[in-house]
């Protein structure tokens, strides 16, 4: 896994907006005015890559960004983008599992995870170390992709991920497994009430599920 977002790291950030058609941009925005008003003092990015949610939380006016990813070619880029907004002194990025964190427990006011939860080897695992590392009465947020239902984003989304994102993905970034392991992925992962089950089975509380573009994608927010 580590070794396939190392090949696509150069190309990452600019193959997400292209294939999202700029999107993803607006959902990470809408997570962030979700979050408002919530202590913010310490937070942290899981599977960061190369830290565009990272950066949005910095709306947040924290003390602290931490990024975790199990991709060393991501956080390169992502660590580059820290030096050259010289946001050095509010913001890490390290090297990590996000299912075996170091970091002590009760240690963030909020966690997020944006398109890497579907990453995670063991889902459950993942969030409950994200549990674990959150104070009681934190927040997690989850931006994920889903599965619309409604005629016809359906079909549009069905037919774009798994013909057109895969031979794009090739030609820009040399790594075809990349882009047809992202629809694969999609099409196994819990979404809507059923993800919702997941967060409330290792531990969190009050979750909300808001959905953005048709379903596309699914931004979760729970309680610690």
């Amino acid at each position: 896994m580590a070794k396939m977002f190392d090949n696509i790291a150069h190309k990452y950030d600019f193959l997400n907006h292209f294939f999202s058609l700029g999107i993803d941009i607006l959902w990470r925005k809408k997570s962030i005015r979700l979050l408002k008003g919530r202590p913010s003092e310490m937070i942290l990015d899981v599977a960061t890559g190369t830290g565009d949610m990272a950066f949005e939380l910095l709306k947040l006016n924290p003390k602290k960004v931490v990024g975790v990813d199990i991709s060393q070619g991501m956080l390169d880029v992502g660590i580059k983008k820290i030096k050259e907004k010289g946001k050095e002194s509010i913001m890490e990025f390290q090297l990590g599992d996000s299912e075996e964190m170091s970091f002590a427990d009760n240690a963030f006011d909020i966690a997020t995870v944006s398109f890497g939860a579907r990453n995670f080897e063991h889902l459950e695992k993942g969030l409950g170390d994200m549990h674990r590392v959150l104070k009681k009465g934190g927040s997690i947020c989850v931006l994920e992709f889903s599965q619309p239902q409604a005629f016809p984003i359906k079909q549009v989304y069905t037919f774009y991920s798994r013909y057109i994102m895969p031979g794009i993905g090739k030609l820009v970034s040399k790594d075809k497994a990349a882009y047809t392991y992202l629809p694969e992925s999609v099409q196994v992962f819990p979404y809507g009430e059923k993800f919702a089950e997941v967060l409330r089975k290792v531990g969190f509380s009050d979750v909300e599920i808001h959905p953005v573009t048709g379903g596309i994608a699914c931004i979760y927010i729970a309680k610690a």
